[in-house]
């Protein structure tokens, strides 16, 4: 399963980061050779790049390439460095159910209702702002397989 997940959401980081390239592009391109700026380009290479950031910190996670400050683990035996593990991916799935999953919801649910819609675009805010939910499901089944295979804790 992880593999499959992996694979979707690379490639869909990748599709994400040439559509903001041709944005950014386009931007350039317009502003400069036919001078005429294009109102749309910037707020969607913003939006863009949160969700590039946002969902790619989710794959990172998977891929257990996070930023890590790595001062206790070399000094305890294998099996103090699994208990570590354990303990700081029960935090992270803590942490993203209740900040990503329940608090992202509520600021979608929230922009939702209000029908708050950005301004070049027009798109829904809700729209931008789902992928903090989406990245914390995400990284919950992440770190709920990493929990399952403690083989990858000492690898």
């Amino acid at each position: 399963m992880k593999l499959t997940l992996d694979k979707i959401l690379g490639g869909f980081l990748v599709f994400l980061m040439v559509l903001m390239t041709v944005a950014v592009s386009w931007q350039v391109f317009s502003r400069y050779l036919l001078q005429a700026s294009s109102s749309f380009t910037e707020e969607v290479a913003r939006y863009l790049l949160i969700w590039i950031g946002v969902l790619g910190a989710a794959y990172i996670a998977g891929q257990r390439q996070h930023l890590a400050i790595d001062i206790l683990a070399p000094k305890l035996s294998d099996k103090g460095r699994v208990r570590l593990r354990r303990f700081i991916n029960l935090l992270i799935i803590a942490f993203c159910i209740v900040v990503m999953i329940i608090g992202g919801g509520n600021l979608v649910y929230v922009n939702h209702i209000l029908g708050q819609t950005s301004a070049a675009l027009g798109m829904p805010l809700s729209v931008v702002y789902a992928v903090l939910p989406i990245s914390g499901v995400l990284t919950v089944i992440y770190k709920v397989n990493e929990l399952l295979n403690p083989k990858t804790y000492l690898v």
